[in-house]
C-alpha cells in the first residue's frame, strides 16, 4: 500500500474569534474599560470651572475645606458602591449614621459610663442593623429597595420616638464632659495640620476606606464574589459562590461606614439631632453613581465612588466660594447625575466596542 501524506490543517476562518483571556489588552482599552473614568474626566472638569469661576477655590484652605466635605460623604459612598457593584441598596444608610450616633450617646450618658463604651456599643448595634438587612434580603422574596425601605422608616421612628422618650426633647444631652470624649474626638473628629492648612481625620479614615475596599475588589476571592454576584445571583450560586454571607457582608460594610459617620457626626458637634441624615442615603447612590456603579450592579469601582464624592465636595464648596446662591446645588447635583451617568454609558460602549 502506498503511504498517503495526512490531510493539511484547515485554515482557521477569518470569522473565528480569538480567546479573549489570550489577547494582550492595550493601555488604552484598559483605560477606556475603567468604570471610574467618567467621573474621573467629570472631576477634572468641575475642577477647572471652579477654578475659574471662584477666585479662592484654589487656596489650600479651601482645598482642605473641599476634602473635608468629600470625605464625609465619601466614607459611607465607597461601601455603598460595593453594595451596588453587588447588584443591591440600602435605603436606610443615611439614617444608620444618626442611629449611630444616638445610641452612642444616649447609652454613655445614661449609663454614665466610658465614652468609649457607648462607642463600642454602638458600633455592635450598628453591624446588627447590617446584618438585619442582609438576612432578611436573603431569606425572603422582596428587593432590597422595599426592605432597606421598611428599615429605614423603622430607624427614623426609633431615632425620635427614643430620643423624646430618654432625653426629653429631639436632641441628645451632651456628653463632653465624659471620660472619654476626648480620646474619642481625637480618633474620629479631630483636626490635623500639616504646612500650615488643617485636615480633618475624616480624610484619612476616607482613604482608609478606598484602599481596604479597592484591594478588596481586586485582589481578594471575594471581590470576585462581589462582582459575580452583582453580574448574576444565580450564576454565581450555580459555580458555588456564596451569595447570602456576600450579600450580608456587603450590608455589614455600609453598617460599619455608618458607624465610622456617626461618631464623626457625635463628637464633632457634642450633640445629635434625632431627625438628621434623612435623603442622605439618596446623595450616597448618586455618589457611586457618577463614580461608574451601575444600578443593575455587576460594574464599579470604589475609586469611582470615591471620586464621585469628590465630585460632590467640589461643587458643594465650589458654590459657595463662587458667591452663588446655594439653593441651586440640588439643580447642579442633578446636572452632573445625568452628564456622569450619559458619559459612563458612552465609555462602556466605546470599551466594549474596542474589544
Amino acid at each position: 500500500m502506498t503511504a498517503t501524506a495526512p490531510a493539511p490543517a484547515p485554515a482557521p476562518s477569518p470569522d473565528t474569534k480569538t480567546d479573549e483571556r489570550l489577547l494582550k489588552a492595550s493601555p488604552l482599552k484598559k483605560l477606556m474599560g475603567r468604570p471610574e473614568l467618567g467621573s474621573v474626566v467629570g472631576a477634572v472638569a468641575v475642577f477647572v470651572f471652579f477654578s475659574i469661576a471662584a477666585d479662592s477655590f484654589l487656596q489650600t484652605n479651601s482645598l482642605a475645606t473641599v476634602l473635608y466635605a468629600a470625605s464625609t460623604l465619601g466614607i459611607m459612598a465607597v461601601p455603598v458602591a460595593l453594595l451596588m457593584i453587588g447588584g443591591e441598596f440600602d435605603l436606610s444608610a443615611g439614617v444608620m449614621v444618626t442611629t449611630s450616633a444616638l445610641i452612642s450617646s444616649m447609652f454613655s450618658y445614661q449609663m454614665t459610663a466610658n465614652v468609649w463604651v457607648g462607642v463600642l456599643v454602638s458600633l455592635v448595634a450598628t453591624l446588627g442593623v447590617g446584618v438585619f438587612n442582609g438576612v432578611m434580603l436573603t431569606r425572603t422574596d422582596p428587593p432590597s429597595f422595599i426592605i432597606t425601605l421598611g428599615t429605614f422608616l423603622m430607624l427614623t421612628g426609633m431615632n425620635l420616638g427614643f430620643t423624646k422618650l430618654i432625653s426629653g426633647t429631639v436632641s441628645t444631652k451632651s456628653i463632653s464632659d465624659m471620660e472619654g470624649f476626648a480620646s474619642a474626638k481625637d480618633v474620629f473628629a479631630s483636626t490635623i495640620t500639616i504646612g500650615g492648612v488643617d485636615f480633618k481625620i475624616t480624610i484619612l479614615w476616607w482613604l482608609g476606606l478606598i484602599a481596604v475596599a479597592t484591594w478588596i475588589l481586586l485582589r481578594t476571592r471575594v471581590g470576585n464574589w462581589i462582582f459575580a454576584v452583582g453580574g448574576g445571583e444565580d450564576a454565581a450560586r450555580a459555580v458555588g459562590v456564596p451569595v447570602a454571607a456576600t450579600k450580608i457582608g456587603l450590608y455589614m460594610g455600609v453598617a460599619f461606614g455608618a458607624w465610622i459617620s456617626g461618631q464623626h457626626l457625635l463628637f464633632s458637634y457634642d450633640v445629635v439631632q434625632s431627625g438628621e441624615g434623612v435623603g442622605n442615603e439618596l446623595i450616597y447612590i448618586i455618589a457611586a453613581v457618577i463614580g461608574g456603579c451601575l444600578i443593575t450592579g455587576g460594574y464599579g469601582s470604589a475609586v469611582g465612588a470615591a471620586v464621585g464624592a469628590l465630585i460632590f465636595g467640589m461643587v458643594s464648596k465650589g458654590i459657595v466660594f463662587a458667591e452663588w446662591n446655594p439653593d441651586w446645588f440640588k439643580f447642579f447635583l442633578g446636572v452632573m447625575l445625568l452628564l456622569a451617568t450619559l458619559l459612563n454609558h458612552w465609555v462602556r460602549k466605546r470599551a466594549e466596542a474596542t474589544k
